[in-house]
């Protein structure tokens, strides 16, 4: 890894560079109903509109590497010609500009499943290939414990992350593309005085996170507590309305739906992504619900992020954003739960 120094005003020369692609960056869009500013990932076009010291946005920035909706293929049939045409939906490169360690994290995790697994997913990989990330550091929120699992700093999936140093950039470069592009504006190698400053920052932000998350053994305890009451209690708050999937950042099941036209001259296959706590998440034909109540959805919810992931791939598909927490309608969030199934409260 390469580190280098920039004034602060290079950064608005370095997005004039970047930007011949689409930049995606943090912005703000509103106020919540506590008049508090809502961040959220849009196109931006530019560099004032920029919210780089954002604390979280409200929705991750997954929608663009797993679209809610996205057309997989259609089939067309002309004079007895059958064809079929697949679209992974990439039209150009794409800069992410200012994503926290526990976004990148989460598209990390993504990569285990949907790229470096059995049975990769073109449409996700062809997104994520095509990406220029440009992380920035942050500090922890009230209801943040990516420290808990291992998400608040981040070592790959990257190509160049920023530590503000007060008058100046701190960047780690991790790859070619991000040390050319760095070319083109004014930088510095990076002293002592600026690693030890660097230092000080990333012990500032470890102090100040105040949710915490007790991973001890946690996939032995939730194999012990499978048939626990505590799951029915938090099972009678929650509305099974899937908003915690909607902002997960590494939520990713989804399901298919096929469309034929009424002629039978041409169908469309789309992907959607779906949530395990909606009712007919595990429905199937002839109308069988494997999962009928709430409880048992929520709780394979967390076995999921917290037992089953670590199984295949030795981390937790959780990062700690706190997402799912500050969104529940019904109060639900994780370091609770957790508490909760360690009869810690």
């Amino acid at each position: 890894m390469i580190f280098k120094v920039f004034a602060k005003d290079e950064l608005t020369r370095l997005f004039e560079v970047l930007s011949v692609n689409r930049v995606v960056g943090p912005v703000q869009k509103g106020l919540d109903r506590k008049n508090r500013p809502i961040y959220s990932f849009e196109v931006v076009d530019n560099f004032d509109d920029l919210r780089l010291d954002y604390p979280s946005t409200l929705y991750p920035a997954k929608r663009y590497f797993l679209p809610f909706e996205e057309t997989l293929s259609s089939f067309t049939l002309e004079s007895g010609s059958w064809e079929k045409h697949v679209d992974y939906n990439v039209y150009q490169p794409q800069v992410m500009f200012g994503m926290h360690a526990c976004d990148i994290n989460a598209l990390n995790k993504l990569d285990k499943v949907l790229i470096n697994s059995v049975h990769p997913t073109p449409y996700y990989a062809s997104k994520r290939r095509n990406m220029f990330i440009i992380g920035i550091e942050c500090m922890p929120q009230p209801h943040c414990f990516c420290r808990s699992m291992g998400a608040d700093t981040v070592q790959h999936g990257f190509d160049m992350f920023l530590t503000d140093l007060g008058d100046r950039y701190f960047a780690e470069i991790l790859s070619s593309t991000a040390y050319n592009y760095l070319l083109k504006i004014k930088t510095m190698e990076a002293s002592e005085t600026d690693h030890q400053e660097y230092r000080q920052v990333v012990r500032e932000k470890s102090s100040k996170f105040t949710t915490h998350v007790d991973t001890t053994d946690l996939t032995k305890i939730l194999d012990m507590e499978f048939q626990a009451d505590v799951w029915k209690q938090w099972g009678d708050k929650c509305l099974s309305c899937g908003t915690c999937a909607n902002v997960c950042p590494t939520c990713y099941c989804y399901g298919v739906q096929e469309t034929v036209d009424m002629n039978l001259q041409a169908a469309t296959k789309t992907k959607q992504l779906y949530s395990c706590n909606l009712i007919d998440f595990a429905e199937v034909a002839g109308g069988h619900n494997f999962r009928p109540e709430a409880h048992i959805r929520l709780k394979y919810r967390y076995y999921h992020k917290h037992r089953g992931f670590v199984e295949a791939f030795e981390e937790s598909l959780c990062v700690g954003c706190g997402r799912c927490g500050e969104s529940c309608l019904a109060n639900i969030n994780v370091p609770e739960v957790i508490a909760s199934v360690r009869y810690e409260e």
